[in-house]
């Protein structure tokens, strides 16, 4: 576990770090919102489920979306807007999906995948869909949007078998938690009667017993779970920052955030050797991403109004 861990956090931090690249190169058009320090989260989340449950992102979804098995190959050909990218580069950074990987898709409105994640769960107690978790991702900025709250609400009365996982970067944008948050984030959960707990998001092994505990629990038929992980934001709210050069975080403080690196404390519990070893070979799959997305075609235009609608058969 501890080989698989460190491998998916290597991963999403490279490729994040290659993506960075490709926005000032121009390869990806409009900028990302950088997954960099968080990765502990997604993937100690990740590697609790199983293929068959679901996840719901948000518009810092690379890690996620990653971590739940999506090729990096075609998400990279995703986020540069190719037709070979996983949703024929109409996704694009805010709304990678992949279904047939338990993927239903990032989202760029805030808190909104909670209500999508609640609702894949209810449809699982509904269907009898035997013991299929839903796994919802926010930051600490949409624990106050009332879709989340709604969500929140009806999981706890319904008993639906759904985790909701904040990942608590401390800013919301700019705007810090102690400006924007009443109260405690978890306290928002215990308020619907959700057991919640707060974990170090840094990393990924204590983010994975703990994530393993909530899922197991909502398998039992036990109802919702909520995790508050606790991280720091090391690259910019969003790629854009890098030009407009704004500072609302405290210089010691981006210091100090930093000294805990997810990537530093799961590799240091591998053997040198191997640790090399995993490395190499996640640059030789990402040399080989970055080259398929950027040769590979762009979408027709003529083909702007294609998969708008889904089209269904009408009894």
């Amino acid at each position: 576990m501890e080989a698989s861990l460190y491998r998916m956090v290597r991963l999403i931090r490279r490729f994040e770090e290659r993506c960075v690249e490709l926005v000032r190169s121009g390869d990806i058009i409009g900028g990302i919102h950088p997954y960099i320090g968080q990765e502990a989260i997604a993937a100690g989340v990740c590697a609790a489920l199983r293929f068959d449950d679901i996840i719901t992102s948000t518009h810092r979804g690379h890690g996620h979306v990653l971590a739940k098995g999506a090729d990096p190959i075609r998400m990279l050909a995703e986020l540069c807007g190719k037709v070979t990218g996983l949703n024929r580069g109409r996704g694009g950074s805010m709304h990678a999906a992949d279904f047939s990987k338990g993927i239903f898709g990032a989202n760029g409105i805030v808190g909104a995948g909670g209500a999508i994640a609640t609702g894949a769960a209810w449809a699982f107690l509904r269907q009898g869909g035997g013991d299929k978790v839903a796994v919802s991702f926010f930051g600490d900025g949409a624990v106050s949007q009332g879709v989340l709250l709604e969500a929140m609400n009806l999981a706890a009365l319904w008993k639906v078998p759904v985790l909701f996982v904040c990942e608590n970067n401390g800013y919301a944008t700019t705007l810090t938690v102690s400006e924007s948050v009443a109260g405690t984030i978890c306290g928002r959960a215990s308020a619907f009667g959700i057991p919640s707990s707060t974990v170090d998001g840094m990393d990924a092994a204590v983010v994975f017993e703990a994530a393993s505990a909530a899922v197991e629990s909502a398998r039992r038929g036990e109802g919702p779970a909520f995790l508050e992980c606790l991280t720091y934001r090391f690259d910019a709210h969003h790629t854009w920052e890098h030009k407009a050069r704004v500072r609302y975080r405290p210089a010691e403080e981006e210091v100090s955030g930093r000294l805990r690196d997810p990537v530093e404390i799961a590799g240091g519990r591998l053997d040198p050797a191997e640790r090399e070893s995993i490395d190499e070979a996640i640059e030789a799959l990402l040399d080989e991403a970055v080259a398929f997305a950027t040769t590979s075609p762009a979408p027709d235009p003529s083909t702007a109004l294609d998969y708008l609608y889904g089209s269904a058969v009408l009894p």
